[in-house]
């Protein structure tokens, strides 16, 4: 087989030569043939050469027409093979073409195989890599401030475990708290019609989270009625911390506020159509808590607001917070903002039914227990169940504990809680980032050093030491508890020690699905509801701070609408530092001993004092009434 270009099988340009008669059809199939082939396989194609020899053209260039015939015999024995050979060829053609896409095929689905088997074997890598993250998350060191303790707790628990629960907890220690019943509900008969000849419109734009929301349009409704001004249900600011538009509506039933107050307080929906126009603030009617004391008597409402209500028309109070709601507060008015929190702002369908949902699995029963089922969860809870069913539903108790360790309430503390130098340094640019008025007043004044605010009681508990209150109240291991509130600083590091004594340790986010879940998430202040309904309808419910809104708001309904059967665990920060002080010596009966006696002087039966929160203490005469 020559080399391209050598005179071996020289060809020529078919075009130029003059072929006898009958070759032409022939020869022009052939070239168009040819041509195809050259283009495709180069100079000389599988099967040998078919290309016209010159030798044979001149031969039969020098014909005469005398041998026409014998040209269309030997032209058709010719085109014969011709016919054959271009079957042949055509059939090589496409048998090689079928084999290029084979072949095609073959090196794709190697390619693929092997990008498959690089890719497989990139994500098998990351999902050891992310199962190494994991590991190495679950595996961080615990942060133990009473090692000792959580060891004897840890022992005491394993060997209660198979003995009957004789846990006292579970029931109110007195007697008493029976006594006092809820009476707020009344109508007054001094504020019958007295709403008649109203002074003006009050607008109220409530800041924070949904409990001291909750506390600003009791306490606005309570406003209405001393200045006998129409209350536009109160809006609630946009909150960059907590970063949730619910309204009003979006929270609780708006007509049953209104119907439920309506004899005593004028509400609207909202402002009339010709007054939604007006510029309050131009007009001075705009009024921020800087304009009015926080402890303002209702004598300084008078004289303060009811002229500009007069004057205007109209007033709108900007970040109304915690106003009118100290004493000394008339007694109607009193009962006023008891009836408001304990029975006018009851939450919408939406966050009842969830609510229930929440309540009925971590109880495993589906009926109402008492007055507060059935006012926090409506008609999404029955209200008694058959003789069938009672006999066959057993009850599961839970516990429910409002844990306030977030990383602003811990970093704002000042106390340091065993995480070291890192713990404080990052605490201290917290604190640099969030709270720069603390930082300058803590440069004009003395500190106090973090052990001594521990023991005056002033520093959050942490995970581990409300595990430790709770194991010295002789709570079981399987215990189940519910964990309201949002994010424990430290996450997994601060939590273990608790789950190492109570792993039936659940959330919402643990209980609902995340199709019962979806519509509640990016809205904190419903989400907030629900841990308000979880927690007021537990058999007992545990807090670590009493300050905080949840809790004191929870702790005051369980005493108004529980019937003294809705005990409340709170203890005293500064009595169990003390205790907690002699972790490397006390022994568990002793610690037992002193946790409890501390818990239980906290629960006697006593009637609101001076000067302490109608929300939290309700007992008292405006808003219960004692038996005799």
């Amino acid at each position: 087989m020559g080399k391209q270009g050598s005179l071996r099988n020289p060809r020529l340009p078919l075009e130029n030569v003059k072929l006898p008669l009958g070759m032409t059809n022939c020869q022009s199939r052939y070239s168009e043939n040819l041509s195809g082939r050259e283009n495709n396989f180069g100079r000389r194609p599988f099967g040998g050469d078919y290309v016209w020899s010159k030798s044979v053209l001149l031969n039969e260039l020098k014909n005469d027409t005398a041998k026409v015939g014998a040209s269309k015999g030997n032209c058709s024995a010719k085109r014969q093979i011709c016919r054959y050979k271009y079957m042949w060829l055509i059939a090589v053609v496409f048998g090689l073409m079928g084999s290029l896409f084979l072949l095609d095929s073959l090196m794709l689905s190697i390619i693929r195989s092997m990008n498959l088997q690089n890719s497989s074997s990139q994500r098998k890598q990351n999902r050891v890599e992310d199962k190494r993250g994991e590991f190495v998350k679950e595996e961080k060191t615990p942060i133990l401030m009473y090692g000792r303790l959580l060891n004897l707790a840890s022992s005491v628990l394993s060997e209660k475990e198979l003995m009957h629960d004789s846990s006292t907890m579970w029931e109110e220690p007195y007697k008493q708290a029976s006594a006092w019943k809820p009476c707020a509900d009344k109508t007054s008969t001094l504020h019958q019609g007295k709403h008649s000849g109203s002074t003006g419109f009050i607008l109220v734009s409530a800041n924070g989270g949904l409990n001291q929301q909750r506390v600003a349009v009791c306490n606005a409704v309570v406003m209405a009625s001393l200045l006998n001004a129409t209350l536009v249900i109160p809006k609630f600011l946009y909150s960059n911390v907590w970063k949730d538009p619910s309204q009003f509506g979006d929270i609780y039933q708006e007509e049953y506020f209104m119907n439920l107050l309506k004899d005593e307080v004028n509400i609207l929906k909202e402002l009339p159509y010709n007054l939604q126009s007006v510029d309050i603030e131009a007009i001075g009617g705009l009024i921020t808590d800087a304009d009015i004391s926080k402890e303002a008597t209702p004598i300084e409402f008078i004289e303060t607001v009811l002229p500009l209500l007069r004057r205007n028309g109209l007033v709108h109070f900007l970040g109304f917070g915690n106003r009118l709601g100290f004493d000394p507060l008339p007694f109607e008015l009193q009962r006023l903002r008891c009836k408001c929190n304990f029975h006018a702002l009851k939450f919408v369908a939406k966050i009842q039914e969830v609510g229930s949902l929440l309540v009925r699995r971590l109880r495993k029963y589906d009926f109402a227990l008492g007055q507060i089922d059935r006012q926090l969860l409506g008609n999404f809870i029955p209200n008694n169940p058959s003789k069938q069913q009672q006999a066959s539903t057993s009850q599961t108790k839970y516990l429910a504990l409002h844990l306030r360790f977030e990383i602003d309430m811990v970093a704002y503390s000042l106390c340091e809680f065993g995480g070291g130098e890192n713990e404080r340094k990052e605490l201290q640019a917290y604190r640099e980032n969030h709270f720069p008025l603390l930082i300058e007043r803590l440069k004009k004044t003395k500190l106090v050093s973090p052990a001594d605010l521990r023991k005056f009681g002033r520093c959050p508990l942490t995970p581990e030491e409300a595990a430790l209150v709770l194991s010295g109240l002789g709570f079981r291991r399987g215990t189940y508890i519910y964990l309201a509130g949002s994010h424990v600083y430290g996450g997994k590091s601060r939590m273990q020690p608790f789950a190492s004594l109570y792993p039936n340790l659940v959330t919402k986010e643990h209980l609902l699905t995340p199709l019962e879940l979806a519509p509640f998430r990016n809205f904190s202040s419903q989400l907030a509801a629900l841990d308000f309904v979880v927690c007021a309808t537990a058999d007992v419910f545990a807090m670590t701070d009493s300050g905080s809104q949840l809790s004191s708001l929870v702790s005051g309904y369980r005493v108004y609408h529980g019937g003294g059967h809705a005990p409340t665990l709170r203890p005293n920060k500064k009595r169990l530092s003390a205790i907690l002080s002699e972790n490397g010596t006390i022994g568990w009966r002793r610690f037992e001993e002193r946790v409890r006696k501390m818990i239980k002087e906290d629960q006697r039966v006593r009637a609101r004092v001076f000067g302490r929160s109608i929300y939290r203490q309700p007992r008292s005469p405006e808003c219960m009434c004692k038996a005799t």
